[in-house]
Parts: C-alpha cells; sequence; structure tokens
C-alpha cells in the first residue's frame, strides 16, 4: 500500500517528466553546402537553386506546422527583404536580432538585449517549438551556450569552396544523437540531430 507521501512523490515526479516532455525546444533548421558554406561570397545563395524540385520542400511544411516562434539575425532578415520577398514568419512571433534598436512590426521584434536570455525566457514559456532560422552568427552564438537542441541540417551536393561558413572555431563539443538521414532525388541530404543533453 503506497502511503500519502509516497503518492505525493509520485505526483511530483510525473509533473517533472510531464514538463521535461512539454519543454518548449529550439531547433536550428539550414541549409549548407557539403564542404559547410551556407551562402557563396557576396551573400550568394545561388548555389540553393541546384536542388530545387517542383513539389519537394524537403520536409519544410511539416516542420513549420511544429513551431510558433521564431529568432533570426539581422543579416538573414534584410537579405530576405532585399530579395524582393515579405518576411516569411509574420504569422508567428519573431525576434530579429539586433544591435540596432527599432520599433516593433507586427509580431516582428527588434530584439537588441542577451540572446540566451531570451531562449531561456522563451523555452520557459508554454507554446511549440521555437526555429532558428540563421544567419551563422546567430547560430554560433547560440552553441557558445549550448541552446539548440535539434539539428535539421540539409547537405546540399556541391563544394562552394568560399562563402560563410555555418560553423566557426572556438565553440564547445557538443554530443549528438542521429534522430535520422534521408536522401532525396535532387542529391540533397538531410539530417536531423539532436543534442544529448
Amino acid at each position: 500500500m503506497i502511503s500519502q507521501s509516497g503518492l505525493i512523490s509520485v505526483r511530483i515526479i510525473y509533473t517533472k517528466f510531464e514538463t521535461m516532455q512539454n519543454s518548449r525546444k529550439l531547433i536550428l533548421y539550414i541549409a549548407m553546402s557539403l564542404d559547410g558554406y551556407i551562402a557563396q561570397p557576396n551573400d550568394s545563395l545561388d548555389f540553393l537553386s541546384m536542388v530545387e524540385k517542383e513539389g519537394e520542400d524537403y520536409g519544410y511544411n511539416d516542420f513549420i506546422e511544429t513551431i510558433d516562434t521564431v529568432i533570426v539575425g539581422r543579416k538573414t532578415y534584410e537579405k530576405v527583404l532585399s530579395m524582393g520577398y515579405d518576411f516569411p514568419h509574420t504569422d508567428k512571433e519573431s525576434y530579429i536580432i539586433t544591435r540596432t534598436p527599432r520599433p516593433s512590426i507586427g509580431n516582428i521584434t527588434f530584439y537588441t538585449a542577451d540572446l540566451k536570455t531570451l531562449i531561456e525566457n522563451l523555452k520557459a514559456k508554454e507554446g511549440k517549438n521555437i526555429f532558428c532560422d540563421g544567419g551563422a552568427e546567430i547560430v554560433n552564438e547560440l552553441l557558445k551556450h549550448n541552446l539548440i537542441d535539434e539539428f535539421y541540417i540539409s547537405v546540399i551536393p556541391i563544394m562552394v569552396g568560399n562563402g560563410t561558413p555555418l560553423f566557426k572555431n572556438r565553440r564547445p563539443e557538443i554530443a549528438l544523437k542521429l534522430i535520422s538521414s534521408k536522401s532525396f532525388e535532387k542529391g540533397l541530404v538531410q539530417l536531423h540531430y539532436s543534442r544529448i543533453t
């Protein structure tokens, strides 16, 4: 027979487990060349076109359904706008990481404070997962604090030789577990890893 204190202990353990199961994850979903670049010189993304295929989104739409918050660097945000596109995440809580204060636009907040604090606060809130949409400076700052929980990295079958590397030196070692690896007709290979905590 379980005592009252035993039942309370079980409930506390279950509540902690449930909280862990429901905690929000910060997920990096990004494409890079085989030699590790997310952009060519002059921030060109032309190499991404080699894997374009009608009707194939490489799981992006399914992924987007799992998130309700977006973190993106100012350079990446402005690159999207410079290409003539609207910012694609206006329906989600979005944070543009920048050093220059600007007024919010709808759901878009231009965030100038500590990035680590922002992520910790977001993870503590209820909601879907959090999407890191680049760029490299933001990714490496998050890695420095070991804040990225999962990685979807789509490897494009090309070695561009120069440009913006996804990963920089002087990062802590982070052990990962392979969740899945999927290859596609155009030669793209998508790797899904989770951080081993």
